[in-house]
Order: C-alpha cells, then sequence, then structure tokens
C-alpha cells in the first residue's frame, strides 16, 4: 500500500475515533511544522497499526490508555479516553487498567488520569 492510501485511511480511522471536528483541530494546531508529524501520525499510527488485526480496538485502546496513564501524559489520555469510548470500552474496564498502571506504576501515574477517564465516561456505572 502506498503512502498516500495510509494516510487516507488513518485520517478516516482516526476521525471515525475522535470525531472529524477534534483531528481536524489537533492537525491546525500542529501549524505548518507539526504537518509532517501529523501525516506520519496518520499514515503509520492509525493507517497501519491500528489497522492491523491482532488486536480489537477495545483492547488497542485500553492499551493506550495504560501507556499513557503510565508514562504520565495526560492530555494523550485524554485523547485515548475519547477515543476508548468511542470504540465501546466500558468504564469497568478502564477502570481495571487504572488500577493496573497504579499497582505496576505507582499510584501517582493513576490519579490524574483517573480524574480524566471519569469526566470522559461521565456519570457511567461502572460494568463488571
Amino acid at each position: 500500500m502506498d503512502i498516500s492510501d495510509l494516510h487516507a485511511r488513518g485520517l478516516r480511522r482516526r476521525q471515525k475515533m475522535f470525531g472529524e471536528v477534534d483531528v481536524a483541530k489537533r492537525m491546525a494546531a500542529a501549524g505548518d511544522f507539526g504537518t509532517p508529524l501529523q501525516n506520519i501520525i496518520n499514515a503509520y499510527v492509525y493507517g497501519d497499526v491500528w489497522e492491523r488485526n491482532g488486536l480489537s480496538d477495545q483492547i488497542r485502546s485500553l492499551v493506550m490508555l495504560g501507556i499513557t496513564a503510565a508514562s504520565s501524559k495526560p492530555a494523550e489520555f485524554r485523547v485515548h479516553a475519547k477515543g476508548a469510548l468511542a470504540n465501546g470500552c466500558t468504564a469497568a474496564q478502564v477502570q481495571d487498567v487504572l488500577l493496573l498502571v497504579a499497582m505496576y506504576c505507582g499510584i501517582p501515574a493513576a490519579i490524574e488520569t483517573s480524574k480524566i477517564a471519569a469526566e470522559v465516561f461521565g456519570e457511567a456505572a461502572p460494568e463488571g
């Protein structure tokens, strides 16, 4: 598959997960300097890796939440929490991911992201 096809496929997936408006805002905020990085994100992150068949979209989203929480990236956690919701993840699944993060990476890594997850998932009662 050529790079323009990967880019188009990735942009479609990204828009499906995060919404056309949010993706457009993120890409515009990157400006001219950040455009090459946004193109790489669209083509390789979402057009290639997210399109693989080994994991479901829900599992990929949960993995991303664990990674962004563990690496103290709350802004990216918020983005991926919204994507996880769009991909059908439940509040209970996200809580379990954050409990794992707390146990293996430390309580502070899970505190802020737990607040963000509660905001994103609203008042949804944990399903378990």
